[in-house]
């Protein structure tokens, strides 16, 4: 019984899971091929930034010249696992007709927001409802934080309506195009990684930096000098009027003091690695204030692999775990998304025997940011990539169940 319970699902929901990707894929399509761009642009121009609808007529006009169409392709494109299924003679291919039955819900409903039949709008069109965002932007499903960025981000990206595996695919669930990015640490070799590629992915940057020369980058065109600015730990509050213009922090300056172990080591390493990034994360979160902040900032912690693994180099294990574990219990309530980046040994001054590039684990860091993976791994150990969710998915079990 079991084994067919388990067939049965699995046919469910790969229909499902076809009719969605059908119906993300024609999203994509209708920003680029102009016939059916003529009928999604109806769309775009019912809503205000609020989600408030601009003009009924024209909201009532965008169902039929853009979701009906959608549905019906949906409709037509839902009977190919129904035909695979019954050329396979699978015993419950029958099961497969679920993905049919699913997209009529939403052929009724753009029909019925159509019509301007009453409550149709409230009911079947979720994501489009005016009113204060509660929650981040949804990772594996879409929900109305998450559309929202579509409509007033980006309209290149965050194409998916229900399931966000399109986006995930397509490395188009997180927009840097006119981000302003800042980042510390960006003297180090991963800091000006990360700006050169942020900038070659059209973001703003700024660097923040404990030294006093400006960063350079190396462009397609050249080397160009990024807008940098000096400060020091324990002077984070000067940042503030910096980072209210920040839609995106990357903390990931930090300090190894290797084999010390005395008083002055300790502190340092606590101070730099914990301390001071959890200080500027306070700060940037207190930026945070409107729905287009809660939906558009992000802050992105460099714990290192040290947090979950050894890194022989006790104190800096021990800070970065010390840092890693504050997130951990601050994303519980975080206004905004907060991603941590689980590094591997890349060569730097403060790790001058690591094995991998700066520059290549600075690729991977915003390929899997574009991807809206919200635990960053970039290493060579294989452990890693078991032990770190699992320690992420306890701790915060155990974070939320005593405290609040």
């Amino acid at each position: 019984m079991l084994t067919i319970g388990l067939k049965i699902t699995a046919i469910a929901l790969g229909a499902i899971l076809w009719v969605e990707l059908v119906r993300d894929g024609y999203h994509f399509i209708s920003h680029y091929w102009t016939p059916l761009s003529k009928l999604h642009n109806w769309h775009h121009r019912v809503f205000r930034p609020d989600l408030t609808v601009i003009n009924e007529t024209i909201y009532r006009q965008a169902q039929w010249y853009n979701d009906v169409p959608e549905a019906l392709v949906m409709l037509c494109l839902s009977v190919i696992p129904v035909a695979l299924a019954y050329q396979l003679s699978w015993s419950y291919g029958w099961v497969s007709w679920l993905g049919s039955i699913y997209t009529l819900s939403f052929l009724a409903g753009a029909i019925a927001r159509g019509l301007g039949i009453p409550l149709a709008h409230e009911i079947t069109d979720l994501t489009h409802l005016p009113g204060e965002f509660v929650t981040t932007p949804g990772n594996w499903f879409v929900n109305k934080p998450y559309h929202w960025r579509h409509h007033f981000d980006n309209q290149k990206a965050y194409y998916c309506g229900t399931i966000t595996l399109f986006d995930k695919l397509m490395g188009t669930a997180l927009s840097l195009k006119g981000k302003t990015i800042a980042v510390t640490g960006a003297s180090g070799s991963l800091g000006r990684a990360l700006l050169k590629h942020l900038h070659r992915r059209g973001a703003k940057v700024i660097a923040l930096t404990s030294k006093t020369q400006s960063i350079e980058i190396e462009t397609t065109e050249g080397k160009i000098t990024v807008p940098t600015l000096t400060w020091q730990t324990g002077q984070e509050t000067e940042l503030l009027p910096t980072l209210d213009k920040v839609d995106i922090l990357i903390i990931n300056h930090g300090i190894n003091v290797h084999g010390n172990r005395d008083p002055e080591a300790i502190a340092c390493s606590y101070e730099v690695n914990a301390f001071s990034g959890w200080r500027l994360l306070e700060l940037f979160l207190s930026t945070v204030k409107t729905n287009q902040d809660k939906v558009t900032k992000e802050v992105w912690i460099n714990t290192s692999e040290a947090e979950s693994l050894p890194a022989f180099s006790p104190l800096y294990e021990l800070s970065k775990r010390t840092m890693g574990d504050l997130v951990t219990l601050r994303r519980l309530d975080a206004p905004c998304i907060i991603r941590k980046l689980i590094l591997g040994p890349f060569k730097s001054n403060l790790n001058p025997i690591g094995v991998m590039s700066a520059d290549w684990v600075a690729k991977q860091i915003l390929n899997l940011a574009q991807r809206d993976i919200r635990n960053i791994i970039v290493t060579i150990d294989p452990l890693t990539y078991l032990v770190f969710p699992l320690k992420e998915f306890c701790q915060s079990t155990y974070f939320k169940l005593f405290t609040k």
